[in-house]
């Protein structure tokens, strides 16, 4: 697809919570973790809607509702204080499909870390995240998404997660000797603080204004082991592809999209989709400049369709 349609797409349309777009792999890995626990499956499950067979089958597809649903029961059942942090560590880059292995396969660190933001809608994102050097330190900044259902305790919970998942996928492509120099979060210590600096292997320091895991600079220096520069830009026009069909199933885009799909042989005008979508004339104008850039995106999605079918 062409760059002003991808474009397009990363401009339009934002992920919903009630979504289910989403692999299911972030909810898997943790009931993993819980089962290793020795913890109930099933009662994490409660209110999630979703089978434990669902979670080990390529094609579920979940909301970030069901995630924190999920969550919230795990931080309820679990009262081990390095839960969080060990679920974390259990994630690899195998876990993020074509996102994990176009980091994977990166020929420069720093090209990485800016990948990883671009592209971390597709790791099912929970927080957002951003990347900076400041002071000879490499440093990851995470902001759990605002949500009715997250309160002080599972806030804490997906950062002091988001610390383990950023560890592991470092060690994963820069070496397993890769550690956090420092690690930064807006809580308060909780009564097992002394106990921080000895789980997370750096020192924790508490009630900052941002959530941070901060390493050393040097480690971006370096060359990576797997790097392929082929290798990296085929994957990540995959990832491209993976973004404009993630954009096309999210919000307004995708009911859009599927009165498109139910409606293949009748052509649709713009009013005809404004109509079905309820929304009236007296709507605001950036509702309406919304609805036509997600028209006019659906709009080539369609037409790209509807080539396929006619060389079939």
């Amino acid at each position: 697809m062409s760059l002003r349609f991808y474009e397009l797409t990363r401009r339009s349309v934002r992920t919903g919570p009630e979504d289910k777009v989403y692999q299911v792999v972030k909810l898997a890995r943790v009931i993993d973790a819980l089962a290793a626990e020795g913890i109930s499956v099933e009662d994490a499950l409660a209110g999630v809607r979703i089978s434990r067979n669902a979670t080990s089958c390529p094609a579920t597809r979940v909301s970030l509702n069901q995630i924190i649903e999920c969550y919230r029961n795990v931080n309820k059942l679990c009262h081990n204080p390095r839960f969080a942090y060990g679920a974390g560590l259990r994630f690899h880059v195998t876990d993020y499909g074509m996102y994990g292995f176009a980091m994977l396969s990166s020929t420069n660190y720093r090209r990485t870390m800016q990948f990883a933001v671009k592209y971390h809608q597709l790791a099912t994102p929970l927080a957002e995240i951003d990347f900076k050097e400041a002071g000879g330190c490499g440093i990851w900044t995470f902001t759990p998404m605002a949500h009715p259902r997250i309160d002080a305790s599972l806030y804490r919970f997906l950062v002091e997660m988001q610390f383990g998942i950023t560890v592991s996928l470092h060690r994963d492509f820069m070496g397993p000797s890769f550690a956090a120099q420092e690690l930064h979060v807006t809580y308060g210590a909780p009564d097992d603080a002394p106990k921080y600096s000895e789980m997370f292997g750096c020192p924790v320091l508490f009630s900052q204004s941002e959530n941070q895991l901060r390493f050393d600079a040097a480690w971006l220096d370096r060359t990576p082991n797997l790097g392929n520069e082929i290798t990296y830009l085929t994957v990540v026009e995959l990832c491209d592809h993976l973004m404009e069909d993630l954009q096309l199933r999210l919000g307004l885009a995708g009911k859009v999209r599927q009165l498109l799909l139910t409606n293949l042989l009748r052509p649709l005008s713009f009013s005809d989709v404004a109509s079905n979508l309820t929304m009236s004339a007296e709507e605001s104008c950036a509702k309406k400049k919304h609805l036509s850039a997600t028209w006019s995106m659906n709009c080539a999605w369609k037409w790209q369709l509807d080539i396929c079918v006619k060389r079939t």
